[in-house]
């Protein structure tokens, strides 16, 4: 009797043991088949959608001008697909975030300017630009001693997170008493003052996504 009980856990096991891999593999093509080509409804990557406006610092900017809608659908596609540099800002700004809020919002700058000092160092402290530009808000030496940090030999107020973003403040403010809206403020910080300022003149318009400028202060806005 225990000869057949154990012949039959045996035949039980076997087939068991046969069946188990047939129904993975079948579950495993029924699954590869819903997210394939083959598929009624195929994975894909999609852009995501632009919307018809924007409001960035209070200034409500349209999108429905093809060249405006064009332009941030680039810049909409190619940040969200650079994953991996994407989660490590947000991971930076989570600590970043709460030291320069206060301060912006303390000093009368609009919050969006954040924005900004971000994808000026993608959130490094220690960014160094080529042309010599430091810290979180980029600051060129003359324009930080400018506007009150201290930069020599011995000390670079440039890398003082606090102390940067308020002299950014103090930049950003004299900007917007001059320009007058804040995209072209950042076009401004972006490419100077003077550049701006006489491009505005040359050109006859007074908004910098108006202008005809080179592509970086033209993606940059965006």
């Amino acid at each position: 009797m225990r000869g057949k009980f154990l012949f039959a856990a045996l035949i039980v096991t076997g087939a068991v043991a046969l069946l188990v891999p047939v129904l993975l593999s079948h579950e495993t093509a029924t699954r590869v088949d819903t997210y394939s080509i083959r598929a009624d409804v195929p994975y894909m990557v999609s852009p995501p959608v632009v919307p018809s406006e924007a409001v960035f610092a209070g200034d409500t900017v349209d999108l429905r001008r093809y060249d405006m809608r064009e332009r941030m659908d680039r810049e909409l596609m190619s940040f969200t697909y650079m994953h991996s540099s994407t989660m490590l800002i947000i991971k930076k700004a989570n600590r970043l975030y709460p030291v320069i809020e206060p301060i912006l919002k303390e000093q009368g700058v609009p919050d969006d300017l954040k924005y900004l000092m971000t994808i000026e160092s993608n959130l490094n402290m220690r960014a160094v630009s080529p042309a010599g530009a430091a810290g979180l808000w980029q600051f060129m030496a003359g324009t930080a001693r400018d506007n009150g940090l201290e930069v020599n030999a011995n000390i670079d107020e440039r890398y003082n997170v606090e102390k940067a973003t308020r002299a950014a403040c103090a930049h950003l403010k004299s900007l917007y008493e001059r320009f007058g809206d804040w995209l072209t403020v950042g076009a401004a910080y972006n490419a100077g003052h003077g550049r701006i300022g006489g491009e505005r003149t040359r050109q006859g318009r007074e908004e910098a996504v108006d202008l005809w400028l080179n592509e970086e202060t033209s993606r940059y806005m965006f």
